[in-house]
């Protein structure tokens, strides 16, 4: 399931858009009214287009009311663009353009790399339309061994859609891939239905807005999009794979080997103070602090971990408990010494 797929409620008649991941494997969607309403993942199904089509057709024995055009009850998926590079062998990558949306897409795509001479200087690469829910591959082949030689990617496009509708704003995005992210988001790629990495170049959690003068665009991509995006599962062993290839091939996929007690209170975290972060916010970066540490304590090869959580209402230990239950490298875990950490702690023994 990816962002713009029509779903509908299993326990209701709304129908609608994925829109965004929520944490907790909630899934936000926006239903025919425009209003988005969090669900949670188990509630709803994919709708195929053969079943979209028949949803839409006017009861014919219920009269009361005008039948409405196809167009005014059709639910737009707004959003959908990534650039995405599939592996062809352990040593090269295509890259392609994917339009997951129900618009035309009218596109341009170009490389930014340094001058020789200083500055930057730009390659057109690709042109075309894009139709909905289509994708084009691009020619050139990204090998891994200069990954980080890879240019920054820029896409511009502008939106099309027959009849009536809102105008949008022109895209323009910059991608930079960044080897300690980049290898962490392998995922059954959009349109295409084959496993690749990807990135969003629509994501609402960007900004749409020119960079001042004088100023480059921070390039998207650059930092994960965690905090508007169900949390992605990291695959330690495609990670473990990176890390035993030449050291030509590493660049900066050096991973810190974490302590074997690792605390996640709080005041252990930001001890600045929490600002005017939420409980959600809190519970966020207590979660992310304990994924990094587990998959930098899988990837250096420890056996065991520690996690002090605390007792509190019990929010962090179930969702921590709920994914390493879900974690294919976890062996088992159980409640730490009591007699050390009281029942406020978590072992986990790695495979």
């Amino acid at each position: 399931m990816n962002i713009g797929d029509k779903v509908r409620l299993l326990r209701a008649k709304e129908q609608g858009v994925v829109s965004r991941f929520l944490p907790g494997d909630m899934i936000e969607i926006e239903i025919e009214d425009g209003f988005r309403i969090p669900v949670m993942r188990s509630e709803i199904v994919p709708v195929s287009p053969l079943e979209a089509e028949r949803l839409l057709k006017t009861n014919t024995y219920a009269p009361q009311k005008p039948a409405a055009s196809a167009s005014s009850l059709a639910i737009l998926s707004n959003q959908g663009i990534y650039l995405a590079f599939l592996p062809v062998n352990d040593r090269e990558y295509t890259l392609h353009l994917i339009n997951n949306t129900d618009w035309e897409f009218a596109y341009a795509l170009g490389e930014e790399s340094a001058a020789p001479a200083g500055g930057v200087q730009f390659r057109g690469v690709h042109s075309g339309l894009l139709k909905p829910k289509s994708q084009q591959k691009m020619n050139d082949l990204y090998t891994h061994a200069t990954f980080e030689n890879w240019p920054t990617f820029v896409v511009q496009g502008l939106w099309f859609r027959a009849g009536k509708s809102s105008l949008r704003p022109p895209l323009v995005k910059r991608f930079k891939a960044r080897a300690s992210t980049f290898f962490k988001n392998k995922v059954t790629v959009p349109v295409l239905s084959q496993p690749g990495f990807q990135t969003q170049l629509d994501a609402e959690a960007e900004s749409t807005a020119p960079a001042p003068a004088g100023t480059r665009p921070q390039p998207a991509g650059a930092v994960p999009q965690r905090p508007s995006a169900r949390p992605t599962t990291i695959r330690p062993d495609e990670l473990k794979a990176e890390m035993l290839k030449a050291k030509t091939d590493l660049g900066a996929l050096s991973v810190e080997k974490p302590s074997s007690v690792v605390d996640l209170h709080v005041e252990a975290l930001l001890p600045n103070g929490p600002g005017n972060r939420t409980p959600s916010d809190l519970l966020t970066v207590q979660l992310h602090h304990f994924e990094k540490n587990l998959e930098n304590a899988i990837a250096s090869g420890m056996n065991d971990i520690t996690f002090i959580h605390g007792v509190g209402s019990g929010a962090l230990k179930t969702e921590i408990h709920r994914r390493l239950g879900q974690h294919p490298n976890v062996r088992f875990f159980e409640d730490a010494q009591k007699q050390k950490f009281g029942y406020g702690a978590t072992k986990v023994t790695i495979k």
